[in-house]
């Protein structure tokens, strides 16, 4: 199996924490191409992508509230944020949903991006962020928020509670509010205090993220309706029919195929994706056709 088809598997049975790595890693690379001058050694991302404190700019391009969170401006920027955003993932999917995870990550970077523009324009400000900071502070946050006492196995640190590792992320957000990067640590803030929300109004019987699934449920069905079939009468024959041919040999054989595809899907699920032997890649790969 190629490296190729190696990725597209992990894409394709990794769940939504992994396709919103990739998707976020895709939108960096085409980025590199596009928006990085290689002599100035820098982004110059457009205004119809970063999200800008400038009204002139945010309302005529509504969607860079949520374009921004998948744009990153360097290498070490995506990979930091991509090591904290597995890391939040594979705690906030041990308690809840993909569909509230997606929910949680698109509708907190919109809530902080809002934070964002309203603060600078009334600071009299003018600038623009990308990154994908806020929603993983929102996942981090949120997923504190219901269990804080969860303990962490840190490598020469050993076992410590989940509220002190976010609590230190916090911390450093604070430090370096005035120092640079103010709309970013702004945004992280505002993602932070949306993640603790979203648990307070879950645990109060109020699910959020439901609306991204609505949106998502209705653009899905509309670009998939199944063809109207005409209402036919059905006579029901009470003679006997005559006894079916038994073909035991093909259902077994189905049988122990979606058997093994269940036993490497619950291997994934305990163990990662890492853990299979190159067979099963194989396998799974193949069947996935």
């Amino acid at each position: 199996m190629s490296i190729i088809d190696d990725l597209k598997l992990q894409y394709k049975v990794g769940g939504i924490a992994k396709r919103v790595i990739y998707w976020n890693v895709g939108c960096f690379l085409v980025s590199l191409i596009f928006f990085y001058h290689f002599s100035k050694g820098f982004f110059i991302f457009p205004s119809w992508l970063a999200l800008s404190s400038s009204p002139s700019e945010f309302i005529y391009y509504p969607w860079t509230f949520l374009t921004y969170a998948f744009l990153h401006d360097g290498f070490l920027h995506l990979f930091f944020n991509m090591i904290i955003l597995n890391f939040s993932s594979s705690l906030f999917l041990t308690f809840f949903t993909q569909k509230q995870y997606l929910g949680l990550y698109l509708l907190s970077a919109v809530f902080a991006g809002v934070v964002f523009a309203i603060a600078f324009y009334i600071l009299g400000y003018n600038a623009s962020i990308v990154g994908a900071s806020a929603a993983i502070m929102a996942i981090l946050v949120a997923v504190t928020t219901y269990q804080p006492l969860m303990q962490i196995r840190m490598i020469l640190v050993g076992n410590v509670k989940l509220w002190h590792i976010t609590a230190v992320v916090l911390v450093l957000d604070l430090m370096q509010f005035r120092l640079d990067n103010m709309g970013g640590h702004m945004s992280h803030l505002a993602g932070a205090f949306f993640g603790f929300l979203y648990i307070k109004l879950l645990q109060n019987g109020t699910d959020v993220s439901t609306v991204v699934s609505r949106v998502i449920d209705f653009f899905a069905n509309m670009f998939h309706r199944k063809p109207a079939t005409p209402f036919r009468k059905v006579h029901k024959n009470y003679r006997q029919q005559p006894p079916v041919e038994k073909t035991t040999s093909r259902i077994v054989t189905k049988d122990k195929r979606q058997q093994q595809i269940d036993e490497i899907l619950d291997k994934i699920s305990q163990s990662g994706y890492d853990c299979l032997s190159k067979e099963e890649k194989e396998f799974l790969f193949k069947a996935g056709k």
